[in-house]
């Protein structure tokens, strides 16, 4: 790994500014069965997001391609907090690469009581998926809710001394201030964007592919909106010294370098892996030569320099 790759972010030593991303990567031991994969060639690996309870997710299909992208409702399938804690954090390397949890809850407390049962883990950091439905308050997605996304990330700042990185949802009028919220209630970093929501039909069937009728839009198809959503968050973000994680369609060192001169401390890969499972080393090689080439001796010498005159 090149010198000049190595960063950091709230407070974890990242070989590469690359973060693989919640949902790609299982609970973190699926890619290292692939020959020439390796957790060293990542900065850090965001695992599976996981809730208080087992719970099955939805019913088929899950997942969907689409041009320049892939729909996905999983609906949070995972084993539950306990058995996260006690059955897969211990089977994890933590020498090669950081580790960053991400979970999701139905109600304000169950956010904070989860928050809870990984603070006395060896976990590096918690990732907050804030754009689940609140089910005491209709159905509401806490991130859509500035006042929302403020009570979540402030009941799970009381209830660990993790880093907090609250992931924003895109799908909200104004997703500066929802940032502003979450960096006031606590959070110590922010993951831009969340999945856009979208649906695919069957023509014959005449109905939806997936079995939840919508789902998480990602892949190149949302780079552009994931582009200026950084961006925007960045204006707010800079002046409090909250560093962000920027994620969606990135599949080119090119792509990654954008987001990094958009704002972003670091970048997040998730739906290139499912068609080129080292597509990490080839982004890192990318960007190492990039920083090279414009004589700039780390990522962060790089981060926010867009010029908009």
């Amino acid at each position: 790994m090149q010198n000049n790759l190595k960063t950091s972010f709230c407070g974890m030593s990242l070989n590469s500014p690359i973060i693989l991303l919640s949902g790609c990567v299982g609970f973190g031991e699926e890619y290292t069965r692939i020959k020439g994969f390796s957790n060293s060639d990542v900065g850090a690996v965001c695992l599976k997001g996981t809730t208080l309870t087992p719970r099955l997710g939805n019913k088929a299909h899950r997942i969907a391609e689409t041009p320049q992208g892939m729909l996905n409702a999983i609906g949070l399938q995972n084993p539950g907090a306990k058995n996260v804690i006690h059955h897969i954090l211990p089977t994890l390397d933590k020498g090669e690469t950081s580790f960053i949890i991400n979970i999701s809850g139905s109600s304000v407390e169950e956010y904070g009581e989860i928050a809870k049962h990984f603070d006395d883990t060896d976990i590096d950091a918690i990732e907050i998926n804030i754009s689940c439905p609140n089910v005491k308050e209709g159905g509401v997605a806490f991130g859509n809710d500035p006042d929302m996304s403020f009570r979540v990330v402030e009941i799970c700042r009381k209830n660990t001394e993790k880093p907090i990185i609250t992931k924003l949802s895109p799908n909200q009028t104004d997703i500066a201030a929802n940032a502003l919220r979450c960096i006031d209630a606590g959070s110590d970093g922010l993951a831009v964007i969340n999945t856009v929501m979208g649906m695919a039909i069957d023509i014959e069937r005449r109905r939806p592919i997936v079995g939840n009728n919508q789902g998480g839009l990602s892949g190149p198809a949302i780079k552009p909106i994931a582009l200026l959503k950084v961006h925007q968050v960045y204006e707010v973000s800079k002046k409090h010294g909250i560093p962000i994680i920027g994620q969606g369609g990135i599949v080119t060192a090119e792509d990654a370098i954008e987001f990094i001169i958009a704002g972003a401390d670091t970048v997040g890969i998730g739906t290139a892996l499912f068609y080129d499972p080292l597509i990490c080393q080839t982004i890192n090689k990318g960007i190492s030569a990039y920083l090279e080439k414009k004589g700039l001796k780390n990522v962060r010498a790089l981060v926010g320099t867009l010029s908009l005159n």
